[in-house]
């Protein structure tokens, strides 16, 4: 196998008002042709700066010494990427390496057509006519997997799901046919479902393509089942590079045995559980519950003569004092309609839905507006979930003030310190703003500001779904000791089996607006019964390298089975 690249003491510094910032610190690092190196770390480890360094996507800020020797797919050119002018980037670009960003829905225009920004990048790179450019759009998308590609090709990005346009980005960076594709995180914000197709996706792209992939990604067992060597990253520098296989089995470094440590696995939540079930008093079950569904249907309705869609079809739960459930299932099953329907943000269409006493089928804002401050929300990203022109402690004050707890955010400083502390933030974080502070403590925040009222029920819609898998695991430890602490009932939302395992004391599994299975962790995960579990099951990937190829083989023969 010949070399694609060979990145040869690294060194990339930034500019700043306090001095020079060293994010990349002597890495060398190589890949083959055919190869996947998958490059792990921790926020701020120097992961994304490395990769995109090998693009020259570096901001005029950015100082690169060392060396980023890229070749050609035929192998009979080698280029310095960071010594190349602007000019000369933009011929490297697309057509030796190519890029897939971690959100595809910004990378791709939503004004344009897919099929023209795939057809812009082929003739700006070649001399093909528009007809033989189209010819190949539609060849691409229909070998990543893009349905009916010769109709699909003049829709827009919104009228695709998040896989879809997932593979739409791969099928940009694929059309040039380049010797080498950079993944940033090409599969955080999927469902396991997904996401195995999108990593079944890139490893066909990498045999039947023949280029080297640099993957980037926190996810220990997307790293597990797609890479061939690993590169652990931590402050700038590369810790260890080992064959995938090798590194999981017997890690050297400190830092890699702490990382695959904080890895959550399914089954791991059965004993915490029975610990939580224990603790509590006997007539627990008999008491009158926070949350209870019965028949519960949440339609939207249709525009423009168009049908309404069911989002919820007949769905029963409950949840009791001091109780988690976890919710899992695949996007547009209806995890977040009822989460919101549970908050009062979205109307009931049929059946009954009993939040805190109250019946939401019906209720007018006013009779639900006490309940309001008995309920808590956690959202998925707290970068958006947070004004930027407030000061955290401003943010975690809201909640306080909207319910006359406080008259304003000085009065309310006492109460917001306690609760920063509570979710292990210095009281002077609240000085600081949303953008100052890391991707872990902005969700720490967000958990301050949704216990601020002391809430009976809290809803946490994905609240770990970005973070780096030692981040989530400190996350999910302080979510255990606040709802220990405090004694909320929760409803926990996520796509994470592993996660749901480790908090929930039940959960219930939802397909297409409709709950197929509920339970305990043992019972779900263990011993799943309905064929949707069980790819769901099969879908998560694991991180060991051994044990993931068998789960493949698992998932293949349960998707032909079904």
């Amino acid at each position: 196998m010949s070399t694609v690249v060979n990145i040869e003491n690294l060194g990339v510094s930034f500019s700043t008002d306090a001095g020079a910032v060293k994010a990349v610190d002597g890495v060398s690092l190589s890949v083959q042709r055919g190869e996947v190196l998958a490059i792990v770390g921790e926020s701020g480890s120097g992961k994304t700066v490395t990769a995109k360094t090998i693009l020259g996507l570096l901001p005029e800020t950015a100082t690169a010494s060392g060396a980023v020797l890229l070749s050609n797919k035929a192998g009979t050119s080698e280029k310095d990427v960071i010594s190349l002018s602007k000019q000369a980037l933009r011929s490297v670009r697309g057509t030796d390496v190519a890029m897939v960003f971690q959100e595809p829905s910004t990378a791709l225009n939503p004004v344009y057509t897919v099929g023209w920004q795939i057809i812009e990048g082929l003739r700006a790179h070649s001399e093909l006519s528009k007809k033989e450019a189209r010819a190949k759009a539609i060849e691409i998308l229909g070998r990543v997997g893009i349905p009916d590609p010769e109709t699909r090709i003049d829709h827009y990005p919104h009228q695709f799901s998040g896989g879809q346009k997932q593979r739409i980005v791969i099928a940009m960076a694929l059309v040039l046919d380049p010797g080498l594709i950079v993944a940033d995180e090409p599969t955080t914000a999927l469902d396991v479902t997904v996401q195995a197709e999108i990593l079944d996706l890139l490893r066909r792209c990498r045999d039947e393509f023949g280029m080297g992939i640099v993957l980037i990604t926190h996810n220990m067992g997307v790293v597990a089942d797609l890479a061939d060597r690993v590169a652990v990253m931590y402050q700038g520098k590369v810790v260890e590079e080992a064959d995938a296989t090798t590194l999981f089995a017997a890690p050297q470094a400190e830092y890699t045995k702490a990382l695959l440590a904080a890895v959550p696995y399914v089954g791991h939540g059965t004993a915490r559980a029975l610990e939580r079930a224990a603790a509590r008093p006997a007539d627990w079950k008999q008491q009158p519950p926070v949350v209870e569904a019965r028949g519960l249907e949440i339609e939207y309705p249709g525009r423009f003569g168009r049908p309404g869609f069911r989002a919820v079809d007949g769905v029963d739960f409950v949840i009791r004092p001091g109780e988690v459930l976890g919710l899992v299932g695949e996007s547009g099953s209806g995890k977040t309609t009822i989460g919101r329907a549970i908050a009062g943000l979205t109307r009931v269409s049929g059946g009954s839905l009993s939040v805190l006493g109250k019946e939401m089928l019906g209720i007018r804002e006013r009779q639900f507006r006490p309940v309001r401050s008995r309920i808590g929300f956690v959202f998925q990203d707290p970068a958006s979930s947070f004004n930027p022109l407030l000061t955290i402690a401003e943010c975690v004050a809201e909640p306080l003030i909207i319910h006359g707890r406080a008259e304003s955010a000085a009065e309310a400083r006492g109460r917001v310190d306690e609760l920063l502390e509570a979710v292990q933030l210095p009281r002077a974080y609240g000085d600081r703003y949303p953008h100052e502070l890391s991707g872990g403590q902005r969700q720490r925040a967000s958990l301050a500001r949704a216990l601020a009222l002391e809430p009976e029920l809290l809803i946490a819609d994905e609240p770990t779904s970005a973070l780096d898998v030692s981040v989530q695991a400190r996350v999910l430890e302080l979510f255990r000791e606040l709802q220990r602490e405090f004694g909320f009932a929760s409803l926990f939302i996520s796509h994470d089996l592993a996660v749901v395992d480790l908090l929930a004391d039940r959960i219930a599994v939802l397909y297409r607006g409709s709950l197929v299975e509920e339970g305990t962790g043992a019972e779900v995960l263990g011993a799943p019964t309905d064929p949707y579990t069980q790819r769901l099951l099969a879908s998560l990937p694991v991180p060991d390298p051994v044990a993931q190829a068998a789960r493949r083989e698992e998932l293949r023969r349960l998707r032909e089975a079904s």
